[in-house]
């Protein structure tokens, strides 16, 4: 499962995706509950932006 999730590929969907969602649920969803979705979105797309940026860096070492 390690694996899978920190392929490439799946990486820039979850950072895309989340991203896009990230900036609509505010005005998708009224109140707190659109706030709340809104940052735990940008934390996952952070993340799978950090494990790009991660990837590549590995990759210049090597």
């Amino acid at each position: 499962m390690k694996a899978l999730l920190s392929s490439k590929p799946v990486l820039w969907f979850l950072f895309l995706f989340n991203l896009a969602v990230a900036a609509v649920a505010p005005f998708a969803v009224d109140g707190a509950q659109g706030l709340v979705t809104s940052a735990g979105m940008g934390v996952v797309a952070v993340g799978a932006g950090v494990g790009l940026l991660q990837g590549r860096a590995r990759q210049a070492q090597q």
